[in-house]
């Protein structure tokens, strides 16, 4: 049987905590951390791997792979991913442990996401250091850069590298016990419109306004929740000249949509591509228009009775945790793998309020989702002299 975690293992889980969130990794500035991890596991005694996906992605280093030999004659491995980098953030974090839970002492993120998953593959790493008996199974601990920028890191990951029939990440701020079991494609719009300067008060009427354009374009979008599966948003709009004497030439829209389903994500895109290639030919403005659209990542659905699913259940159920399925509007790892076939289960990990200033994860949520990836390598392990019939 597996052990539960230890005191000392208790205890180095919230140190490293608070170690690694006092590292910056803003995406794009992963190096300090990806180097950090790359030491601690390497003075475990492990190998780690470092792919060349920098350049690809934009991330500030590349993808870490580390591999732990599973118990003698053991044939399968399962993966456990964290992304190393944060939102961006003003100054520098210091955690502190309050009322129970880890917040930023400052005006800061904490950095729990993703950072409470990336310690807690460090304590297993830990727990199966050499010289200690091997895990039941093997392991690949994979550490993804930029997953904050649309899943760069993962999506320049190459998945025919893993050896894993499944997977999970532990990327989703909300109680432990909720399994993922579906995410949405999603599609930016970036919609620039071109007009015409004049004189706001000499020759108005020699003016094609862009910014003009680009407010028809906004008000006749779909905006907001458009079904139980289907969002859209307009998450900034930039352009003109200082001042007002001129009539603006340029104008910038982005926009977004997401579905669980392709057939309504592909409308909705569609519908904010007609708002803008109609307003953009409104007599009022009479812009020229450029769009780009790009599918940052694609959505999935897990079945029911999804191995890693099934797995995921009982471990939680052994822990204390009601387990409960859920669809998300979010996106994570688990999608850029999915895109290229390989299965992975996004798990609750119990932090709250994630990319804002008041983020926080307890201290309770900390260790326990230790205990439920100790308890997932248990029901993962073979039964006797057999592998498990995943």
């Amino acid at each position: 049987m597996t052990r539960r975690a230890t005191d000392d293992e208790r205890a180095r889980l919230h140190e490293e905590f608070a170690q690694l969130c006092r590292i910056r990794s803003v995406s794009g500035e992963e190096r300090a951390v990806a180097d950090h991890v790359t030491q601690v596991l390497r003075d475990l005694g492990h190998e780690v791997e470092e792919d060349d996906s920098a350049a690809a992605s934009g991330a500030g280093s590349g993808n870490l792979l580390c591999r732990i030999a599973g118990a003698p004659g053991s044939t399968r491995s399962v993966l456990f991913c964290a992304h190393l980098d944060t939102v961006p953030h003003p100054g520098d974090i210091e955690p502190v442990l309050e009322d129970g839970g880890w917040v930023s002492a400052g005006d800061t993120i904490l950095g729990a996401d993703n950072k409470a998953a990336v310690v807690v593959l460090l304590a297993l790493a830990r727990r199966y250091a050499s010289g200690q008996p091997p895990p039941p199974i093997g392991l690949e601990l994979l550490f993804t850069a930029s997953e904050e920028v649309a899943l760069a890191g993962a999506k320049a990951f190459d998945c025919s590298r893993l050896r894993s029939d499944f997977g999970y990440v532990y990327d989703h701020a909300s109680p432990i016990g909720e399994i993922v079991m579906a995410s949405p494609t999603y599609h930016r719009i970036e919609a620039r419109f071109h007009g015409r300067p004049a004189h706001a008060g000499i020759w108005p009427e020699d003016g094609r306004s862009a910014v003009l354009a680009a407010s028809l374009a906004v008000a006749a979008m779909p905006f907001g929740r458009l079904d139980p599966e289907t969002t859209t948003n307009v998450g900034s709009v930039h352009g003109g000249v200082p001042g007002t004497n001129v009539v603006a030439e340029h104008c910038v829209v982005l926009a977004e949509a997401r579905s669980l389903d392709e057939t309504k994500v592909e409308a909705a895109v569609a519908a904010i591509i007609d708002a803008c290639q109609d307003a953009a030919g409104d007599p009022r403005c009479s812009c020229d228009l450029d769009l780009d659209v790009q599918r940052l990542f694609r959505g999935y659905k897990h079945t029911g009775t999804q191995p890693s699913v099934v797995a995921a259940e009982a471990a939680l159920r052994a822990c204390g945790h009601t387990p409960k399925r859920i669809v998300t509007g979010g996106g994570s790892d688990a999608n850029a793998f999915a895109a290229q076939g390989f299965v992975c289960t996004n798990l609750a990990n119990g932090t709250e309020r994630n990319h804002e200033p008041t983020e926080r994860v307890s201290a309770d949520a900390l260790e326990g989702m230790l205990e439920v990836t100790f308890a997932l390598l248990e029901q993962l392990r073979p039964a006797a002299d057999t592998e498990p019939q995943w």
